[in-house]
């Protein structure tokens, strides 16, 4: 079972939720990270109020 990602508690407008395969592994996605949010976003102390250097949009936490 996978940890409930901050995302999610934050109740972030751009979360999906929870994806993979079983052979590889579950992880948490969102519009901003369709392969896979980052562990210090989902779940450490990075808030995602700007966007990552790698990342391929502009896509930033948002309350829903």
């Amino acid at each position: 079972m996978i940890q409930e990602p901050n995302c999610y508690t934050r109740e972030c407008k751009h979360y999906i939720g929870v994806g993979g395969k079983a052979e590889i592994g579950e992880y948490v996605f969102c519009k901003a990270f369709p392969d896979g949010i980052p562990d210090k976003i989902a779940y450490g102390d990075n808030l995602h109020l700007k966007p990552l250097r790698k990342q391929d949009n502009n896509i930033v936490y948002t309350r829903e």
